[in-house]
């Protein structure tokens, strides 16, 4: 890549530095996305249902393809909130099980923004599919953390809560030994909650 500033990737002796800042610049930099895959992202990042209909309809590829940072268009809809984007994603066919560049899947950015009516969708949603509930509440990223624990970190009860019933497992442990109670900040709800659910657990098992 030629260095800008300089002629044909050569610079001066006393632009040296000048041109190592340029090189920094642009190892950290992102190429722009083609010009299909922008809008696609941007409609799944803004929630405009309408919008991602029309770029799907302009789409050749798969539904399930990363479409930035290693993200698929249903981790975007779930990270930033975006329930009817989500619901046009499935009945598109999108996976609920893709995993993003951290081994990451939809449920897991839906659990981290606490967004409770995405979570209660998508535990609806995978009832029609055996056994695909409770993969995704066992799924762990490249942390080891479950849906439970990125729930649970960001303090979301009513999340932590539909997880708990829907199956999710109070006492596995992240790739540091954290268990989802763990997660959370002293005397708060979801501490306090997840804590007792692990006690419970716990003496299940050894029953």
């Amino acid at each position: 890549m030629a260095v800008p500033g300089g002629r044909n990737g050569l610079v001066d002796d006393d632009d040296g530095d000048h041109a190592e800042a340029f090189a920094a610049l642009s190892e950290d930099e992102e190429a722009p996305l083609p010009p299909h895959l922008r809008a696609l992202a941007d409609a799944a990042q803004t929630g405009n249902a309408d919008a991602l209909l029309a770029a799907l309809g302009n789409y050749g590829g798969s539904i399930d393809a990363p479409v930035e940072d290693g993200d698929t268009l249903l981790h975007l809809a779930c990270l930033y909130g975006h329930l009817p984007c989500v619901q046009l994603l499935l009945e598109r066919g999108a996976s609920l099980e893709c995993k993003d560049e951290e081994g990451a899947i939809p449920l897991h950015d839906a659990c981290a923004g606490g967004f409770t009516d995405i979570v209660q969708y998508i535990l609806n949603f995978a009832a029609n599919t055996n056994g695909c509930a409770k993969r995704m509440l066992d799924t762990v990223d490249a942390e080891g953390d479950t849906p439970l624990h990125h729930a649970a970190r960001g303090e979301h009860l009513d999340v932590v809560k539909l997880l708990l019933e829907a199956g999710a497992c109070p006492k596995k442990e992240n790739s540091y030994g954290q268990t989802p109670a763990e997660m959370a900040d002293q005397e708060t709800d979801v501490r306090t909650l997840l804590t007792a659910k692990q006690v419970e657990a716990s003496v299940q098992t050894s029953n």
